[in-house]
């Protein structure tokens, strides 16, 4: 996953969170940058038709941004479940962002193997908690 599909899964989530168009405050908050260098990266996806941006508004992904912020987000759940129950790692959110752009469709296929994903993923994933609704972990949200 590139960057461009960190971007991309940060506007799915946000508009998900904020039931409309992504805002750049809370873009930047997300994925931890600047909201100088949302906007840069909104106006390069908007140039490659994955979003649609409007000024005080917000980005809004096309039907071509939606399609790939969804593949963007069910690799980084298949990450994030492998190594919250498969590997049972207590800073599994920490180690999936860390993961999730250097982890290739194939790893992520063959780690999709071994997760037991629940078909409705990647809708499962709760933006507001940051993590799938189904994942097994503990009060502390760490993985049990």
């Amino acid at each position: 996953m590139n960057t461009a599909d960190q971007y991309l899964k940060a506007i799915y989530l946000a508009q998900r969170i904020e039931e409309g168009p992504a805002s750049t405050g809370t873009l930047a908050d997300l994925l931890e940058v600047s909201p100088a260098s949302v906007n840069e990266m909104i106006g390069k996806l908007e140039d490659r038709g994955l979003v649609e941006h409007e000024k005080y508004k917000g980005a809004t992904l096309t039907d071509e941004g939606l399609e790939r912020a969804h593949d963007a987000l069910q690799t980084y759940c298949i990450i994030e479940r492998f190594l919250a129950n498969v590997l049972e790692v207590d800073e599994f959110r920490d180690e999936a962002r860390a993961l999730e752009s250097v982890i290739d469709d194939t790893v992520a296929e063959r780690l999709d193997t071994i997760i037991n994903r629940p078909s409705d993923c990647p809708d499962c994933f709760d933006p507001e908690r940051d993590y799938c609704e189904r994942l097994e972990v503990g009060p502390d949200g760490c993985a049990d």
